[in-house]
């Protein structure tokens, strides 16, 4: 085997090692030593290939985000309705979590408990499934009427905007004392209904009163 071939298959080891880590654990609660651990692999050879802990992290982070927005992209949307099309997006979303546990683990701490020296180069590595979303989110608008002064741009920006505060809500109770699956689920279970309240509060107002045929 080439030197060249078997550096790579090293590097593999190590971040193959690494997400079931970051797959299991949070940012802070993981570790160099476990992964050297659940790999097999010497510290020395750990650090000879990447820098240390924070460097294999967004790696991880980054393979996360990517093969999710693949997963998502590789799915036909026949798009009937915004709801529909929301209920969709959400559910191709959690069959991949269902699928990939490991980035399941990865993405809810990116959310909820990102590393707070990172939060920079996370956001940088959440552009590709964000602007595929805003796309996503941009063609769900097409089935909806928006009210009289509301473009589709401010609609946009509208609900970034709201899915930030949102996460950040989350963020903050996650660093209360409790169950971190409990979070999880209470942030997902909301999801839907925010975003169907985001959607349907940007729709224009029916002229008929409420009990009226």
């Amino acid at each position: 085997m080439k030197k060249q071939e078997k550096t790579q298959k090293t590097k593999e080891r190590i971040i193959d090692a690494a997400l079931k880590e970051f797959g299991s654990k949070s940012y802070d609660a993981a570790s160099v030593n476990s992964i050297c651990e659940i790999g097999k692999i010497s510290k020395g050879l750990i650090y000879h290939n990447f820098k240390g802990k924070d460097e294999l992290y967004l790696l991880c982070v980054k393979a996360c985000y990517d093969e999710m927005t693949e997963a998502l992209k590789a799915q036909p949307f026949e798009i009937q309705s915004a709801k529909d099309g929301l209920k969709n997006f959400l559910m191709i979303r959690q069959r991949f979590f269902q699928d990939n546990p490991h980035y399941a683990n990865i993405f809810f701490n990116t959310v909820l408990q990102p590393p707070k020296h990172l939060i920079h180069e996370l956001a940088k590595l959440r552009n590709g499934f964000d602007e595929y979303f805003s796309e996503y989110y941009l063609a769900l608008l097409d089935y909806l009427t928006l009210r009289e002064g509301i473009t589709k741009e401010i609609a946009l920006e509208y609900f970034l905007g709201v899915s930030e505060m949102f996460n950040n809500y989350f963020q903050k109770k996650s660093e209360q004392k409790g169950d971190y699956r409990e979070f999880v689920d209470d942030h997902e279970g909301k999801l839907s209904t925010i975003f169907d309240i985001i959607l349907y509060g940007l729709a224009k107002e029916s002229t008929k009163k409420n009990g009226e045929n």
